[in-house]
């Protein structure tokens, strides 16, 4: 398959946005400071003097099998995360809910309640947005939301900006999500063959999926020319796939150390029973950042004061000099996964087959 095809299953390719999205972007206005690109979780439009909002859009992703409450925390940390990244602190969402017609009205109630809670206890508003039942709509998506944060232009950072010389941190480790959902979907299998103490551990990662914190954290140690120069929460295709992102935005090149990647015990196991790479699996919760040298130090304190895992796992290089991994001393091409296998795991345990 072409990579300027549609994926079978997950987010489009680089090249697709490339050769379709990209050139019909609609109007061109001049407040628009920062506009979608590939790679880059948030636009910034400047709507005062001196005031940017950065904003962005993903589904709402709700399970109900992991209760309504959890589902709907989920959910919302998804849908900020991205947000969170540009430096500044998610304030605002309008959300659009296409629901399934099996939904009920008192399930609608803990679903809502919940999701409004979570909002309230990241000091976002709902301020707009569509709720209805409607054919055809199934979870887990069941709709779509958009989150904006507003602070000063000088304040704001994203994916594109960062620059060489730059050290690239790793919050948590790889495949956060994967190992969380797996074990918060499929209890049963996961205990049966991995044993009930790593399954505790792997459900107990489901409760860090979230980078709002780890971003709040790591701006306040300063940004720009002060320490954190971009932020990429790794999702679809981890680790790898946003170390690449993000030298793709800021055109730059990049080593990266994947020995100095951390994988939990129980994310190996996990990944080794569904058959999955974690360093290139989805990972919402795992936060990227890139932080002038001087910096480094203070933002991985701060961030372990908090009691967030970091590591250093690479630098950013000027272009010329490529994109690498290095593993066991050998050093190979950094490649966009383009797949992330995660999809393909689930959806084989999901029909009740095998990972």
């Amino acid at each position: 398959m072409s990579s300027s095809e549609l994926p079978i299953i997950g987010k489009i390719s680089p090249e697709v946005f490339r050769d379709y999205v990209y050139p019909n972007l609609g109007e061109k206005r001049p407040e628009v400071l920062v506009g979608p690109q590939s790679g880059v979780d948030i636009a910034i439009t400047r709507v005062a003097p001196g005031t940017v909002m950065a904003t962005t859009t993903d589904p709402v992703f709700i399970v109900p099998a992991y209760g309504w409450e959890r589902a709907a925390w989920f959910a919302v940390h998804i849908l900020a995360s991205d947000a969170a990244t540009s430096g500044l602190p998610p304030s605002l969402m309008t959300v659009d809910l296409n629901l399934p017609l099996s939904i009920t009205t008192a399930e609608f109630e803990k679903l809502w309640t919940a999701f409004a809670h979570t909002c309230q206890q990241l000091g976002i508003a709902v301020i707009s947005g569509h709720t209805a039942r409607y054919e055809g709509c199934e979870y887990p998506m069941v709709g779509g939301a958009t989150v904006m944060s507003i602070g000063p232009e000088d304040r704001y950072i994203t994916t594109s900006m960062a620059e060489k010389g730059d050290m690239i941190l790793c919050t948590k480790g790889a495949a956060i999500e994967a190992t969380g959902l797996f074990a918060a979907t499929f209890p049963d299998y996961i205990r049966q063959h991995v044993g009930e103490d790593i399954w505790k551990q792997a459900d107990a990662l489901f409760d860090h999926m979230t980078v709002v914190e780890d971003a709040r954290i790591a701006a306040e140690q300063g940004v720009r020319s002060d320490g954190v120069t971009a932020m990429h929460d790794a999702t679809e295709c981890g680790v790898i796939g946003g170390v690449y992102e993000i030298a793709e935005a800021s055109n730059l090149g990049v080593v990266l150390q994947d020995d100095k990647i951390i994988v939990r015990p129980e994310t190996q196991a996990i990944c080794a029973l569904t058959g999955i790479d974690p360093l290139i699996s989805i990972s919402e919760g795992t936060l990227l950042l890139t932080v002038k040298p001087h910096a480094v130090d203070k933002v991985m304190a701060a961030l372990a004061a908090r009691h967030i895992d970091v590591s250093v796992i690479g630098e950013m290089r000027h272009a010329s000099e490529g994109m690498w991994r290095e593993r066991h001393g050998k050093r190979i091409p950094l490649e966009h996964p383009r797949i992330d296998p995660f999809w393909a795991a689930f959806g084989r345990l999901a029909q009740g087959g095998q990972a």
